[in-house]
């Protein structure tokens, strides 16, 4: 059975242990919830020709680790974009909200045009031999250890996504939105923790991802008064092919460190539990 953020019961959708918060073990985390939106909304809307070119989730309240329900809405099916939204519901409110961009494939126009000439890298092959799921990277290199990485240099994460729901893997756009809320931790990230949560994603891509692996890469943080801004670009192995951005809230009352004792037996508590379930 594969790893995955949540199960389909009687009930809704029902959090499994992979979808526990780093903030707290009583809420669900933000990849979970993109790509259990993303996954609602191209089920619903996604159409031949088309691809899914932008993804805004907006998270204004905090998403409880009980069952969650998601009511999704048309708003516009042209001949080239198809728009969509949805809510996840839980408690008869609404926690979270996401809209869709579909645009319809056609050919590229003449000319070249400017890009960035660094570009992000996967993990060197010795590197991926035998690792897990989860790698993440520094200056510092590429390991499966958060706590080596707490440092202020630049940020990455090469991942393989789990299913949004159990017994659905996961479609390149799916794994796209849940690895991109992840854009948060790689621009907020620094030498002593996670002292920012973000209140939104917005999601951007060329193309769908190709292949079940894929990463992530900080560009930029800005950050005053509490509030930060920051982006990062989405990456496989045939290159970009996307862009995330967040916005984020001071919360340096539950600042997340991973050098910790406690941070890091409750991370390994929860991918363990995680391990056992998908058995």
């Amino acid at each position: 059975m594969e790893m995955a953020f949540f199960e389909r019961t009687e009930r809704g959708f029902e959090p499994l242990p992979l979808a526990a918060s780093a903030w707290s073990p009583d809420m669900v985390n933000g990849p979970s919830i993109c790509g259990l939106l993303a996954w609602a909304l191209e089920i619903e809307y996604g159409a031949p020709g088309f691809v899914p070119a932008r993804l805004t989730v907006d998270l204004f309240r905090p998403t409880l680790r009980k069952p969650v329900e998601v009511v999704t809405t048309p708003v516009r099916a042209g001949r080239r974009i198809v728009v969509a939204d949805a809510e996840l519901i839980q408690g008869g409110e609404a926690v979270a909200r996401a809209t869709v961009v579909f645009l319809k494939r056609s050919e590229q126009p003449p000319g070249n045009l400017w890009t960035r000439a660094e570009q992000p890298a996967p993990p060197p092959s010795d590197v991926l031999a035998g690792a897990g799921t989860h790698l993440w990277g520094s200056d510092a290199g590429w390991s499966e250890s958060l706590a080596e990485h707490q440092n202020d240099t630049r940020k990455r994460a090469w991942q393989r996504p789990p299913a949004p729901v159990l017994g659905e893997p996961p479609s390149p756009f799916v794994a796209a939105a849940e690895l991109g809320e992840s854009a948060s931790l790689m621009t907020n990230w620094g030498s002593a923790g996670i002292g920012f949560i973000n209140a939104d994603l917005t999601l951007a891509l060329s193309r769908p991802p190709r292949g079940p692996e894929l990463g992530i890469e900080g560009d930029s943080h800005l950050s005053a008064d509490g509030v930060a801004v920051g982006s990062a670009t989405l990456f496989d192995h045939d290159g970009p092919f996307g862009t995330c951005v967040v916005t984020a809230l001071a919360n340096a009352a539950r600042q997340v460190d991973f050098t910790s004792e406690e941070q890091l037996r409750d991370h390994a508590l929860r991918r363990a539990e995680a391990a056992r379930n998908s058995r």
